[in-house]
């Protein structure tokens, strides 16, 4: 991974959990600070429990980007190979963010229902009213298991990757750079109120994530350029 690869899914993820995320999962963050954190508790002892939950969502994002990564490695043995991943990867990012932006229902499209099976509804209520510290982190981690655009565009930056390292590395600086957001909501309400903020940063959220998958699909047009003078140059001998 470049260094200039982590900047920006620093920037995107950053810039995006101020808008996508709070918009998506800041139900779960004033449920579980409504039910689970008694407002008499020290700063100390709720700021705990809100990074508690924050690292869950963290080590699943960690988890599926590993995941994410090995399967992007199975189909990279070749520049051709890598090319077309990085192409399908690339074209999956624009739309990803022109999904964000609301021009298209991309991310809406490809959304499943596990959030929906009973199994999954009847832990996450047990989770949400338990009171052990450890609870906030397994909040966390089913957390990280809900249907999420924003997470599945990280998702693919991780397959392409072609690494269970590094595309666990993806998503855990993904997961990282959403905590500030996610934590300061936990003790401001308000920013959940703050539409005219979150409305700009999911637009500039969702042009870099544009712009990351155009920069992405030139990769694979190099990849693929890279396969075609090697194919070239053995015909030639």
């Amino acid at each position: 991974m470049e260094t200039v690869n982590l900047l920006t899914i620093v920037t995107i993820a950053f810039l995006g959990s101020f808008g996508h995320c709070i918009g998506m999962c800041g139900g779960i963050v004033l449920a579980y600070s409504t039910i689970k954190i008694d407002p008499e508790s020290s700063k100390v002892s709720q700021s705990v429990a809100h990074l508690l939950y924050s690292f869950g969502r963290v080590f699943t994002y960690t988890i599926l980007g590993a995941i994410f990564g090995a399967l992007g490695g199975v189909v990279t043995f070749s520049n051709t190979a890598n090319g077309v991943l990085l192409l399908i990867a690339g074209v999956a990012m624009v739309l990803a963010g022109l999904s964000l932006m609301g021009k298209i229902k991309f991310l809406t499209l490809i959304e499943h229902s596990f959030s929906s099976s009973n199994t999954y509804k009847n832990l996450f209520k047990r989770v949400l009213h338990s009171k052990s510290n450890m609870s906030f982190f397994t909040l966390g981690m089913l957390n990280g298991l809900l249907p999420c655009g924003f997470v599945y565009f990280f998702a693919i930056t991780a397959a392409s990757t072609a690494s269970p390292f590094y595309g666990a590395l993806v998503m855990m600086v993904f997961g990282l750079s959403t905590i500030p957001a996610m934590f300061g909501l936990g003790f401001l309400a308000s920013l959940s109120r703050a539409t005219s903020m979150r409305n700009m940063m999911v637009s500039l959220s969702s042009f870099a994530v544009v712009l990351y998958g155009i920069y992405t699909i030139y990769n694979g047009y190099d990849y693929l350029a890279r396969a075609d003078k090697t194919l070239s140059e053995c015909h030639s001998k």
